[in-house]
């Protein structure tokens, strides 16, 4: 008979902690408690840290289930729990781990009855929460083309109660899109919370205000959570909002031994609510706190943390401290100009091929921006080039939804029997759906002038559509007398501000980004004004191309090219908000002009510093090699100014290189 052999642990060896730790983790893992504010920079050994804190608790005999450990995805609760069990050699057993939702949530199920609710109350997910929101705006009788979607509603809603930002000021500021129809949108929120009682039901953010609740208002629950958790470790807490830091001082109300960790200059996410405040005034709250600082980074060369650390002192509210590298001595990051947009996409392309010429693996490249839109000239020239590349910021440019919709305009003006661009472009059109869709298609299919029967297929609308459906036609008129052929850029700017942007903003909760792609892909279709430049075999027999029909025939090539590729590894591209916590050898960061990074809402709103943040965090991703790009240009006649990230920079913290071309 086969036997296997398991390895049961049952007591671990002692922790060599001055063995396994560096000096300013060591402090931190063996100091022996009260409130403790840990300012871990990048690389650090942050996780680490929290890890042998918690190994250490338990070495001393504090019991697991009163050490609460908080972090930002449940995930890595998980992943620092099985590391304490592999250091420890025992289990954790009752130690509570998980987000600060997570934890609401064991909160609730055992004390939600006080606040109102019946036994079992559901958890509503992001997708039902749309839709009662949805049910809730239509009971309010407003107008269908003015109603916001779902995912809009939930995101101005989330953002309100998560910031304890009144909603009046949101609709005169970031949700200004929505200030004509507030009255509505805010009884709509009150039938919306209505309806969730009426159900037993709680969405997200409930989990947080809630638990809240519960622990403002019941003494005695508050003592009892507060008195059972000895220890209170937070991770991240850089990105907690005002409600998540509040439950932590309510739960380290007792025995107040709470340790935070957090990287001031990393505070990146203001957009979803986060406080840099929360730890740069957590000595306000703790005059007690011991602060410690780690800042041995075990990721980059000194010559990349010398421009970081050169460029985050520029900021004045602020924790200072000064990263020191381990790794050896390495190149100075680049700084190249680049003469547009186009020009900087092929740099970007070459380099990337000489790097994987060079044996750099592909996975080890990024090539990193501040807004999504900037991907798109990388995206087509690494295409053309047949490299392979993952868009880690969303979908492929030419993939997300708002791209296809314009699109699918410019397919019926090139042709007007393309069904599923018809039927794409009707839906869009408030109450109009698949079966009304359908029916106006067999208007259109059976005409030999599409464009001229749409009045006759009036008659298959019904009348709460028709409204939309003739503002529609009469657009559509009026785009027909453009010269779109030639200039597919002058359509798409004519779709866009013919109500196509109106329904952006009611359609998606990031519709800002989105109308910026729109714009960008204005931008490069304004390349194939006149019809583009002919080569290859199409120059040898003339083919009349008109712009509309080379911008639609490129494009289409490339999307076949990107699906008979996908699944494959590849160079990485990504947005810096997501990149935060990981790394590579070989770093680009691409856009640095004024007004795109920084981004030009920043400029105007008093953002610079957490814009400086992110320029620290994108460099700071680098481990070898930083190439740091700008442009001359935005499209080859509107001059561009280099980043003020660059410009402030000391001299000697870079290298700046002019791009010599060898045509082979």
């Amino acid at each position: 008979m086969k036997k296997i052999k398991l390895k049961i642990h049952t007591s671990g060896p002692a922790i060599d902690y001055e063995k396994a730790l560096n000096p300013e983790q060591c402090a931190v893992v063996m100091h022996p408690g009260g409130s403790m504010l840990v300012l871990a920079g990048a690389g650090s050994g942050k996780t680490r840290t929290v890890t042998y804190r918690v190994a250490r608790l338990l070495e001393k005999g504090v019991p697991s289930s009163a050490i609460l450990l908080l972090t930002f995805t449940n995930r890595a609760a998980r992943e620092m729990m099985q590391r304490v069990e592999e250091l420890t050699g025992g289990s954790t057993k009752g130690l509570w781990g998980g987000t600060f939702h997570h934890i609401g949530n064991i909160i609730l199920r055992r004390h939600a009855g006080v606040l109102g609710y019946r036994d079992g109350f559901s958890i509503i997910d992001r997708e039902d929460q749309k839709e009662l929101l949805e049910s809730s705006m239509a009971e309010t009788k407003l107008q269908e083309s003015l109603t916001p979607k779902g995912a809009v509603l939930a995101e101005l809603y989330s953002f309100h109660r998560n910031t304890l930002i009144p909603l009046e000021d949101l609709f005169y500021g970031r949700y200004y899109h929505l200030l004509e129809i507030a009255e509505e949108v805010q009884q709509a929120l009150m039938i919306y919370e209505e309806k969730k009682r009426r159900l037993n039901l709680m969405d997200f953010d409930d989990l947080l205000l809630n638990t809240l609740r519960l622990l403002k208002e019941h003494q005695e629950l508050r003592e009892f959570y507060a008195s059972r958790f000895l220890h209170i470790l937070v991770d991240e807490y850089q990105d907690t909002n005002l409600l998540q830091a509040e439950m932590v001082d309510l739960l380290a109300g007792v025995h107040r031994n709470v340790m935070v960790v957090g990287d001031d200059a990393q505070s990146i996410y203001s957009f979803r609510g986060a406080r840099i405040e929360n730890i740069l005034r957590f000595a306000d709250r703790y005059p007690d706190a011991t602060v410690f600082k780690l800042t041995t980074n075990y990721r980059s060369t000194p010559e990349i943390l010398n421009l970081a650390n050169r460029s985050i002192e520029h900021n004045v509210d602020q924790f200072k401290k000064e990263l020191k590298a381990v790794l050896p001595s390495g190149p100075k990051p680049v700084v190249i100009a680049l003469g547009d947009l186009y020009e900087q996409a092929r740099f970007v392309a070459a380099m990337v091929r000489q790097l994987l010429d060079g044996g750099i693996p592909a996975e080890e490249i990024a090539v990193l921006y501040r807004s999504h839109y900037q991907s798109m000239e990388i995206q087509m020239e690494l295409q053309k080039q047949g490299l392979n590349f993952e868009v880690r910021s969303g979908l492929r440019f030419f993939e997300q939804a708002h791209i296809k919709d314009i699109l699918s305009y410019l397919r019926i003006l090139y042709n007007p029997f393309d069904e599923l661009s018809w039927k794409r472009v009707l839906k869009m059109i408030p109450k109009i759906g698949n079966v009304t869709a359908h029916r106006i298609w067999s208007f259109i299919s059976n005409s030999d002038n599409p464009f001229s029967v749409l009045p006759e297929a009036a008659t298959a609308v019904q009348r709460n559509a028709i409204e939309g459906f003739n503002i529609f036609v009469s657009n559509l008129r009026g785009l027909l007398e453009l010269d779109y052929r030639q200039s597919p850029d002058l359509a798409i700017s004519y779709v866009l501000e013919h109500g196509y942007e109106d329904y952006l903003y009611n359609t998606y909760p990031n519709a800002e980004s989105r109308y910026e792609d729109i714009v960008q892909l204005i931008r490069y279709a304004e390349r194939y004004r006149g019809g583009a430049p002919l080569t290859g075999i199409d120059a040898e027999i003339s083919m009349p191309y008109s712009g509309l029909e080379m911008l639609l025939s490129d494009l289409s090539l490339e999307r076949m090219e990107e699906s008979s590729e996908e699944g494959s590894e590849g160079v990485i591209l990504s947005t810096i908000h997501q990149a935060k916590g990981l790394e590579w050898q070989i770093v680009f960061i691409i856009g640095l002009n004024e007004g795109r990074f920084p981004s030009r809402k920043a400029l105007v709103h008093e953002g610079i510093e957490e814009e400086r943040r992110l320029f620290y965090v994108g460099c700071t991703r680098a481990k070898n090699q930083l190439y740091l790009c700008y442009t001359l240009s935005d499209n080859g006649y509107t001059a561009q100014e280099p980043s003020r990230f660059l410009t402030e920079l000391p001299d000697d913290v870079y290298e700046e290189v002019e791009i010599e071309y060898e045509f082979r």
